[in-house]
């Protein structure tokens, strides 16, 4: 999460998860509203207005064409690109818009002295609306949005008009509305509850991945996870023809150390020792304790004489280092390259340890290449 705050993480991948569902549920919106205009059309062509009808179907085909064009954008773009902050206003705006001419446009449509083509109109409205609530479930407001555009307009209508039937035809539309908007509400919360609870799952998944391969002491990997990677990492440059290089450290004295300032010094001596490592290195290249004081890192597609060179910093990295009231801390290297050691993993590690004690007998805190 490289240092942000876990709970604002999670909500920016929720937030992310909610617009990736919505370009997902409702690709089959953008048909579906422009279709349900055509066929309420067909089914009342000779009861409708023939220009306010093609009106409205061509205003509705330039609304559904800029929707289209914008799910394509989305679904070519990368993954890396579809985010809230780019998508989510320019959703709304088309979503405005489509919703705003189907209401109006059936407004436009409704015979005044035509019953059944009304409780029509309104039949197709409620259907609209009730598409909504699957379709932008994610997004409690937008689906609000929706369904009072396209359904306000023709209830208001009919609440105004003398007939009884009409005021309660509008009356029922409101109490449905009512209904759908609780529903739509409980919807989008449980949603957001199952996006963050998958979220927090997978965060305490990584958490305790980390934690399993980690050692606590420097950060660095443990033994076992520094195997593991090394052999996948060893694998590729062989495959690769790459040659890959090995570092084999261990601090000089550390038994006096412990035995001289206690344990917590140690342990402190471990943990700077450990910075320097991670400092030191490529995110392509990987390094753990091995245990005690030792502590190895594979560097691929590396040559010896790069890896000598960085070794020799590295002994004078860690020579610099100051933990009161240890003086003069020192480490050994054994340098060893697959272009030699070719045979497997555990030659060239075997390999680069005996260069490690090499180094140890010839003095200590310095660096020793294997033949």
């Amino acid at each position: 999460m490289n240092g942000q705050d876990p709970d604002r993480f999670i909500e920016a991948q929720v937030r992310t998860d909610r617009l990736h569902q919505l370009f997902r549920q409702s690709f089959s919106a953008v048909f579906g509203s422009y279709m349900a205009a055509a066929m309420l059309c067909w089914l009342c062509w000779e009861r409708f207005d023939h220009t306010v009808i093609l009106v409205w179907l061509v205003l509705l085909a330039g609304s559904t064409l800029w929707r289209i064009l914008i799910f394509m954008a989305w679904f070519r773009c990368p993954q890396s690109d579809r985010t809230p902050e780019r998508w989510e206003r320019r959703y709304w705006v088309s979503l405005i818009l489509s919703a705003g001419i189907w209401g109006l446009g059936a407004l436009a449509l409704i015979p005044t002295d035509d019953r059944l083509s009304q409780a029509l109109v309104m039949l197709f409205t409620v259907g609209m609306s009730v598409s909504a609530v699957s379709c932008y479930s994610a997004y409690r407001y937008m689906t609000w949005a929706s369904i009072g555009l396209v359904l306000l307009p023709c209830t208001v209508w009919l609440l105004f008009q003398p007939s009884s039937m009409q005021v309660g035809m509008a009356l029922a539309v409101l109490v449905f509305s009512s209904f759908v908007a609780g529903a739509t509400r409980k919807l989008s919360e449980a949603l957001e509850k199952a996006f963050r609870l998958t979220r927090q799952m997978e965060q305490a998944n990584n958490f305790s991945t980390r934690a399993a391969q980690t050692d606590e002491l420097t950060g660095l990997m443990n033994c076992r996870a520094f195997f593991e990677h090394a052999q996948r990492l060893y694998d590729q440059c062989k495959d690769k023809q790459q040659p890959l290089c090995a570092l084999m450290l261990d601090m000089d004295h550390f038994k006096d150390i412990n035995d001289t300032y206690g344990h917590q010094t140690g342990d402190a001596v471990l943990r700077q020792v450990g910075g320097v490592i991670r400092a030191s290195f490529r995110q392509s290249d990987i390094s753990g304790r091995l245990g005690g004081e030792e502590f190895a890192v594979l560097l691929p597609d590396t040559s010896i004489e790069v890896a000598r060179d960085i070794a020799e910093q590295l002994i004078k990295a860690i020579a610099g280092l100051i933990t009161e009231p240890v003086l003069g801390l020192t480490a050994s290297l054994g340098v060893a390259s697959s272009l030699t050691v070719g045979q497997d993993l555990h030659h060239l590690m075997n390999t680069a340890d005996k260069a490690l004690y090499r180094a140890k007998a010839l003095g200590r805190n310095q660096v020793v290449v294997a033949p």
